[in-house]
């Protein structure tokens, strides 16, 4: 179960064994010594995001009021590489089908997407490090134990992360309301990645780019968007009833 690890030694400590950390907090202007040198060095090593961020606002996480101006996150489930990910469709003899959520910050949103991942057949989600929710305990709530199942890749770029599916003959499809073609048209045989963006903001520009196509998905009515956990479920599904043929 994740937990909140607070004060410089314990966070270093909890590094020193490897355990993994969704992210470090940091109160702005703090202090340097050997234990903050060795707290970044090793979060770069390991990809960690590190936030600083105003006293008021640490002080809002803190659970034992202990902090010292160091509070580290930790993972309610290990993340695993992009490769390991792109290994997987082959061992189980299935064209590969990911979702890739370009920052998704609501974590019932998170869980709710790796529940669906887990019933329609989605190898893999593949998450923003950055500004996009993580494997907390309330997404491990939500997923209602589909986080136990589905892998999960934490990636620095989703663009880049697009490229290397692409090299490796994935078919990417973003969702976006704007989408030149209906969703339904698309083939997902083929092995595919589906692209979800943000809530309220969608897909980044960059992120379009790199799509080989954007779907939308038909609406009637003044509501011209669904909720990303539901826009994702519907193409997931989708996706699964297309194999199923």
């Amino acid at each position: 179960m994740a937990e909140i690890i607070e004060g410089k030694n314990p966070v270093l400590e909890s590094l020193r064994a490897s355990r993994p950390v969704n992210k470090i907090m940091l109160v702005r202007g703090i202090k340097s010594d050997s234990a903050i040198s060795e707290i970044l060095h090793r979060a770069r090593e390991k990809k960690i995001p590190v936030e600083y961020v105003e006293r008021h606002i640490l002080d809002r996480q803190s659970i034992k009021g202990n902090s010292r101006g160091v509070i580290a996150f930790t993972a309610s489930h290990e993340y695993i590489t992009l490769d390991e990910l792109l290994a997987i469709p082959a061992r189980t003899g299935e064209p590969a089908l990911f979702c890739l959520l370009d920052g998704i910050e609501d974590p019932v949103n998170l869980g709710a997407i790796l529940r669906t991942a887990w019933g329609t057949g989605v190898h893999g989600i593949i998450i923003r490090s950055r500004r996009a929710a993580g494997l907390t305990p309330a997404v491990a709530r939500t997923s209602a134990g589909a986080i136990e199942y589905v892998p999960v890749a934490r990636v620095a770029n989703i663009s880049q992360a697009i490229e290397t599916l692409k090299k490796d003959g994935i078919w990417i499809t973003g969702i976006e309301m704007t989408g030149e073609v209906d969703y339904a048209n698309v083939d997902f045989t083929l092995p595919s990645a589906i692209v979800i963006g943000s809530e309220g903001r969608g897909l980044s520009t960059l992120v379009r780019k790199h799509c080989d196509t954007v779907a939308r998905i038909p609406m009637k009515g003044e509501i011209n968007s669904l909720n990303a956990s539901v826009a994702a479920a519907l193409v997931m599904h989708w996706a699964f009833r297309q194999r199923m043929v």
